[in-house]
C-alpha cells in the first residue's frame, strides 16, 4: 500500500501544497537520502508531504557543465481527464472523460531549453572521438547502458531561425531524441528523469482545476499566461516569460507542445472507461509507429483554443520531417513546421520506476524508429555512447 496521500483536486488547498518561488535550498544528497526530499516542511515555497518527509524545489546541474534547472514537487491526487462535450474548441479526441489517480511527482518549472539540451547534442562529437580512440566501447553486454546523440541539424538555418538563446526552448527533436535525453540526464545524475504519460501531462497542466486552461473557462486572459500566435509575434519566446500554473509550472499553456510518451489514440481514452479510476503512469499506449505521437499544450504558432489543457497534437513523421533528404529520416529531428513549436519537459516519480516500466520511458518501442536508428549507426552515420556518472570525467579526460 502506498504511504503517500493522495489528494483530491477538491481538498486541494494551500495548507497543503504551497505555490510560491522556489526558493527551498536544494537538499543535500547523501546516504539515504532522497535528492528533493527534507525531513521537515520548509517554511516557505512549495512542498509535498510524503513519507519520509516533504518533496521540495530543487535545482539540478547538469554534470560537466554550469547549466541548471529546476524542479517542482506535485501533490498526487485525482482528477477527470480529458475534455467535457461542451467545452468551447474541444476535438472529438479530447473523450470519454475518465478518472485518473496521479502520485507524486517533480515536474520541470520549465521547458528544456538550448542550455540545457545543447549539452546532449555535444556528445555526437563525442562518442564519434571515444569510437576512434577505441575508448569506453559500446558491447552487447553493456549496451542497456548507451545512448544515440542526435546527429548535427541537416539545417541548422530553419531549426534556429527564431533564435537558440539559452533561455529558449529546445524544439525540432523527435520523441526518440526526447526519450534519449532523459535517459543520458538521468545515468549520469542517479536521478530517473523521463517524459511524461498524456495523463501525467494533463494532470500537471490543470493544476489542481477542471476548466479549459488553468487559469479559468475562458481565453480572456490567456496573454498573462501563454504565448500564442496572437501575441508572440512570430519570434519563438523565451521560457518562464509569463505567469505560471497553480502547481508553479510556466508555459503548460502555449511557448512549445511538449513531447509525451503516448501513441496518439484517434478514439482517445475509450479504451480507459471500463477500467477506472486508472493511474496516470499507467495510462499509457505505447507507440508501434514512430507517428502519430501526442504533443500536448500547444505551441506560440497556435491560437488559444489549441492551448487547452485538454487539446492533443498529433505528430506527423511524413509533414515534420518533408524537407529532410536523409534516407531513412532522422530518428532524431524533424525539420518542417510545427515542429519549431515542439519540445518537452522533464517528470520525475517519487517512487522510481522499475525497471521494465523505465525502459518504455528511455527507448522507442516503435520498430521503425529502432530499425532506422541501427541503420544510420550501420552506416557510421549515428553516436552511440555509454552514459553513466564516469562520462563527465572521461569526457574531461580527452579534452585534456
Amino acid at each position: 500500500m502506498k504511504s503517500y496521500r493522495v489528494i483530491t483536486f477538491l481538498a486541494l488547498s494551500s495548507a497543503v501544497f504551497c505555490v510560491g518561488v522556489a526558493d527551498a535550498e536544494t537538499p543535500a544528497t547523501g546516504s539515504g537520502k532522497q535528492l528533493g526530499v527534507v525531513a521537515d516542511k520548509p517554511a516557505n515555497g512549495p512542498s509535498v508531504k510524503v513519507a519520509n518527509g516533504f518533496m521540495v524545489p530543487y535545482t539540478l546541474t547538469i554534470p560537466g557543465t554550469d547549466v541548471t534547472l529546476e524542479m517542482i514537487p506535485i501533490p498526487g491526487g485525482s482528477f477527470v481527464m480529458g475534455s467535457p462535450a461542451d467545452e468551447a474548441g474541444r476535438a472529438e479526441d479530447e473523450g470519454p472523460q475518465v478518472k485518473v489517480i496521479a502520485e507524486p511527482m517533480w515536474v520541470g518549472m520549465r521547458e528544456i531549453t538550448w542550455a540545457q539540451y545543447k549539452p546532449y547534442m555535444y556528445l555526437y562529437g563525442i562518442f564519434k572521438e571515444f569510437e576512434s580512440k577505441g575508448e569506453r566501447k559500446v558491447t552487447e553486454e553493456n549496451r542497456i547502458d548507451a545512448i544515440t546523440a542526435p546527429t548535427e541539424l541537416y539545417d541548422p538555418t530553419f531549426t534556429f531561425e527564431y533564435g537558440e538563446e539559452d533561455n529558449q526552448p529546445a524544439v525540432t527533436m523527435t520523441q526518440y531524441s526526447a526519450q534519449q535525453y532523459t535517459k543520458w540526464l538521468s545515468r549520469v545524475t542517479g536521478q530517473q528523469y523521463r517524459l511524461p504519460t498524456e495523463a501525467e501531462w494533463e494532470y500537471a497542466a490543470r493544476g489542481g482545476t477542471q476548466t479549459a486552461y488553468s487559469f479559468g473557462s475562458s481565453a480572456d486572459q490567456i496573454d498573462d499566461y501563454a504565448w500564442s500566435f496572437d501575441n508572440s509575434g512570430l519570434e519563438a519566446p523565451v521560457v518562464g516569460g509569463k505567469k505560471p500554473n497553480p502547481f508553479g509550472l510556466y508555459d503548460m499553456h502555449g511557448n512549445v507542445a511538449e513531447l509525451t510518451v503516448n501513441e496518439y489514440t484517434e478514439d482517445g481514452y475509450a479504451r480507459y472507461v471500463d477500467k477506472q479510476p486508472i493511474r496516470a503512469a499507467e495510462m499509457v499506449v505505447w507507440p508501434e509507429w514512430a507517428y502519430p505521437v501526442v504533443a500536448r499544450g500547444g505551441s506560440w504558432e497556435m491560437e488559444a483554443e489549441q492551448l487547452r489543457s485538454a487539446a492533443r497534437l498529433a505528430s506527423d513523421d511524413e509533414v515534420w520531417k518533408e524537407d529532410d533528404p536523409n534516407f531513412p529520416k532522422s530518428p532524431w529531428w524533424f525539420t518542417n513546421d510545427p515542429a519549431r513549436g515542439v519540445g518537452f519537459r522533464l517528470f520525475r516519480s517519487y517512487d522510481p520506476l522499475g525497471d521494465e516500466q523505465i525502459k518504455n520511458f528511455w527507448e522507442s518501442t516503435a520498430e521503425d524508429v529502432n530499425d532506422d536508428v541501427q541503420a544510420r549507426l550501420d552506416g557510421g552515420r549515428g553516436g552511440l555512447g555509454l552514459v553513466d556518472k564516469g562520462l563527465s570525467e572521461a569526457i574531461e579526460k580527452m579534452k585534456n
